[in-house]
């Protein structure tokens, strides 16, 4: 049986896709920046293979994903700014500083009496403890920002998930809604807000500022609310995008089967079809 490749096959496989003679000419082209997309596309496809269950086809796109990193490490070394071998020390040595309920030396050997293992909110301490003197440790970049609570949030995240980590950061700090009561309210408010920027807009059609302004405020409400929930509002919406693509699917089948063209029917018509897919969706045959 053949032996499994292992991460140092992947390092040279990549040493030699961007070997400036004998290499593969697109991976020779590409720099940091421009591997970027790929990247995040790897991890959202990763997010849905597991979001649909998919574990073969997970194995696969972990690889597609792992061999990003592997690529920034290849960039790495050739700039002489890191390695891969550098980022998995650094890694190794964070996430054992961060673990202090399971490394109380500090280091990979030494194990945890499991008799005396602090709580929960203790280790959660710990852990904000812990990043807080991590990111006061960070050098300071040019004309960097003063310093606050909410810094090592990067401003580059998509936009839904950086506004629920700024707002647990916050959170953490005191600065939050006391029960989820308030938050529906505020819902209600930014709704109203936005419908009276809305029919400002209608006067005035190329001044959508203050319409972006309070739709942007109603999206970072309705964030706040997930997280009073307890709901990953990135997956609520992933989960809801694939059950309109789906339902919108069953009514392309439905009228091919019917010999209909979708561009010729009514909104009606659509509707109707879209309510008989619901109704089989939730067991009820109309």
């Amino acid at each position: 049986m053949e032996n499994n490749y292992t991460i140092d096959d992947l390092k040279y496989l990549m040493a030699r896709l961007r070997d400036p003679d004998i290499g593969c000419p697109w991976d020779c082209k590409q720099d940091f920046r421009s591997i970027v997309p790929h990247t995040l596309e790897e991890a959202h496809e990763v997010a849905d293979a597991i979001e649909r269950a998919d574990y073969p086809h997970l194995k696969d796109e972990l690889g597609d994903l792992l061999f990003q990193v592997i690529f920034y490490g290849q960039l790495g070394k050739e700039a002489d700014h890191f390695d891969f071998d550098g980022v998995v020390d650094h890694l190794v040595r964070k996430l054992i500083r961060r673990h202090p309920h399971v490394f109380p030396e500090g280091t990979l050997e030494s194990k945890v009496d499991p008799d005396n293992r602090p709580g929960d909110a203790e280790i959660k301490a710990n852990w904000e403890r812990i990043k807080a003197e991590e990111r006061a440790m960070k050098p300071e970049a040019d004309e960097a920002p003063e310093d606050s609570r909410l810094d090592g949030i990067a401003a580059s995240l998509p936009a839904m998930v950086r506004a629920e980590k700024l707002q647990r950061r916050a959170a953490n700090h005191g600065f939050d809604w006391p029960d989820i009561e308030p938050v529906f309210a505020k819902l209600h408010e930014e709704i109203d807000e936005l419908k009276a920027a809305w029919q400002q807009a209608l006067q005035d059609p190329d001044d959508r500022d203050a319409l972006e302004d309070e739709l942007g405020d109603l999206l970072f409400v309705c964030v706040n609310l997930a997280r009073f929930l307890k709901v990953n509002p990135e997956q609520a919406l992933r989960r809801t995008n694939r059950k309109f693509d789906a339902r919108f699917r069953a009514i392309e089948r439905v009228l091919a089967s019917q010999g209909r063209e979708f561009d010729a029917q009514t909104l009606d018509q659509l509707d109707e079809i879209w309510q008989s897919v619901k109704g089989v969706e939730n067991g009820v045959q109309n």
